[in-house]
């Protein structure tokens, strides 16, 4: 199975965003993709209101994200956020295109290092995977990362990939933690995990502030925890390919799944 992974720098204008997706989709088409994985933000960077920019997934940006999968033949990921019934937003995963269908609502908000996701943010309370050419994929969001159970539920419901759009929180510490993460998400559940992170916005001369903005790296990682391929700070896509026979013989040589008892 062919991953793309585009890591973008989002701007607070959706269409502006529409225009990084659409190149992103062409290029990993061309590459042979079969699914495209952008960041979490990709409708609008954080730093900025998201009431006004969120639309239903039957509005004109999903739209238009459905009619770039549709034309590219791939099904593409991307975060956006969509309205609550709370007055909040959701923090959405679209994902369209390819013969899927489906959303995703992050599920733990980033309530952490002095930002509060939940204050503007309500939380999703159901996992999702998805089909990909015949292969169970896992949907999970940026901080969810930091939660193993989520990527356990996912692999018991058959997930042999995991996806996990991002917009990680720049900080001491904080490339360590998403690389040491995203491994030991990967060992937890013993399936390939792919995370799509936002771009470090200081690559094009943009200060970070207090926001989760993005810190790049983007990376896969195999179901023993060894990282396939991963890109710097900068704008890039990265294109790798997963041996799904590894995700069987994985669990047949580190049973976690079936020897774990909470």
């Amino acid at each position: 199975m062919r991953i793309a992974l585009a890591q973008i720098l989002s701007t607070p204008d959706p269409d502006h965003n529409l225009a990084l997706i659409e190149d992103g989709t062409r290029r990993a088409a061309e590459a042979g993709a079969a699914v495209v994985v952008f960041p979490e933000g990709t409708m609008c960077c954080f730093g900025v209101p998201l009431g006004p920019v969120a639309e239903s997934l039957d509005g004109p940006w999903a739209d238009r994200v459905r009619s770039i999968a549709a034309a590219a033949g791939i099904t593409v990921v991307a975060g956006m956020f969509t309205p609550a019934d709370d007055g909040r937003v959701h923090n959405t995963l679209i994902a369209t295109g390819g013969g899927v269908e489906a959303s995703y609502d992050k599920i733990h908000l980033f309530d952490a290092f002095g930002f509060a996701e939940s204050r503007t943010v309500a939380p999703g309370s159901k996992p999702v995977s998805i089909a990909v050419g015949g292969v169970s994929v896992g949907l999970a969001t940026c901080y969810d990362l930091r939660f193993p159970g989520l990527f356990q539920e996912l692999a018991d419901g058959g997930a042999g990939v995991v996806l996990v759009p991002a917009s990680w929180g720049a900080g001491p510490g904080k490339r360590e933690q998403w690389d040491l993460l995203v491994r030991a998400r990967a060992l937890d559940s013993t399936a390939f995990v792919a995370a799509c992170d936002q771009a470090d916005p200081t690559t094009a001369g943009r200060e970070p502030g207090s926001a989760p903005t993005g810190i790049g790296a983007s990376l896969a990682v195999g179901p023993l925890g060894a990282v396939l391929d991963q890109l710097g700070a900068e704008p890039g896509l990265l294109v790798v390919d997963l041996a799904l026979d590894e995700v069987e013989q994985a669990r047949r040589a580190v049973p976690v799944l079936a020897n774990r008892r909470f």
